[in-house]
């Protein structure tokens, strides 16, 4: 009888690795993070949202791809000893400019590498594309925290990844530029996929207010439905982290904006994925649609 159950503990355990395999070998979904304008929480909710999937037993890779204002390692209290561009002046390898945040979520951090990776000689985009693959086999999700605002390399960031999630607030500055950045977006190639994210909302109620706002507008006048993701509470708990320089679902991961958080990457996990009409995927799809952008 023991004998019977060790052999059928041991098909189990082989059959959820054969299942994690299975997962890990599909490409790695690509996700931008953005808003219309800043300081509503977006590095915030990028870093966080990275962290729940991680507890949830997903590999994530966040890239701060924030030109002008990165600062997930701020976010996280982690001083990064290289950064991307170490990687595109040849001076070290993938494996040397990730870094460990966190809880062991892996991150590149960005900072002037980022405008140097979009005048790239032909030979430099193969090498910057070869590298980033050999770190992108085995994660599931990479999240390029984008600047906020609609720049030219942030266009090419949307464009070409899986998901674009755009954040905003209930002000309506916040609201009003989320959706002039969905419109240009839109107007330039209509095969983005959006979702909301509303954040610092005091309860469902407001935060299907504010979607309904942005979603009822894109639909009149873009003829484009745009999903919500989720909202995330406006939790004083979240300046608290920032201040300690720790994210707030691991500094207060029982506070209203860590269930949120939480429940939003759950959500997304569940969300059915269509298969692409693109040849590539993963992160060579990512690459080849953006350097096919900068032409």
């Amino acid at each position: 009888m023991n004998d019977q159950a060790q052999s059928l503990r041991n098909l189990v355990s082989l059959r959820e690795k054969l299942a994690d395999q299975a997962r890990i070998r599909t490409p790695a979904r690509i996700i931008t993070v953005t808003s219309g304008k800043g300081g509503v929480g977006k590095s915030n909710f990028s870093l966080n949202f990275a962290l729940a999937l991680k507890s949830l037993g997903r590999k994530v890779l966040i890239f701060d791809a924030d030109i002008g204002m990165a600062n997930i390692d701020v976010l996280m209290g982690v001083r990064p000893r290289y950064s991307l561009y170490h990687l595109l002046k040849g001076e070290r390898d993938i494996s040397e400019i990730v870094e460990l945040g966190t809880q062991g979520v892996p991150f590149i951090a960005g900072g002037s590498g980022m405008a140097d990776l979009f005048s790239l000689s032909e030979s430099d985009l193969d090498y910057f594309t070869s590298q980033i693959e050999r770190i992108s086999d085995g994660m599931e999700y990479i999240i390029f925290d984008t600047g906020a605002g609609l720049s030219k390399e942030t266009l090419k960031f949307i464009t070409s990844a899986d998901d674009c999630f755009i954040v905003t607030t209930p002000e309506p500055t916040s609201i009003t530029d989320a959706y002039a950045l969905i419109k240009v977006v839109h107007g330039i190639d209509s095969d983005v996929g959006f979702s909301l994210v509303i954040n610092r909302v005091n309860g469902e109620g407001e935060a299907r207010q504010v979607a309904d706002k942005i979603s009822l507008v894109a639909k009149q006048f873009l003829n484009l439905d745009i999903p919500t993701l989720g909202y995330l509470s406006d939790d004083s708990h979240v300046m608290q982290a920032v201040k300690k320089q720790v994210p707030f679902s691991a500094a207060f991961p029982g506070c209203a904006a860590s269930r949120d958080i939480k429940r939003l990457a759950m959500k997304y996990m569940d969300v059915p994925r269509e298969r692409s009409n693109e040849t590539l995927s993963g992160i060579k799809g990512f690459v080849h649609k953006w350097l096919r952008r900068a032409k």
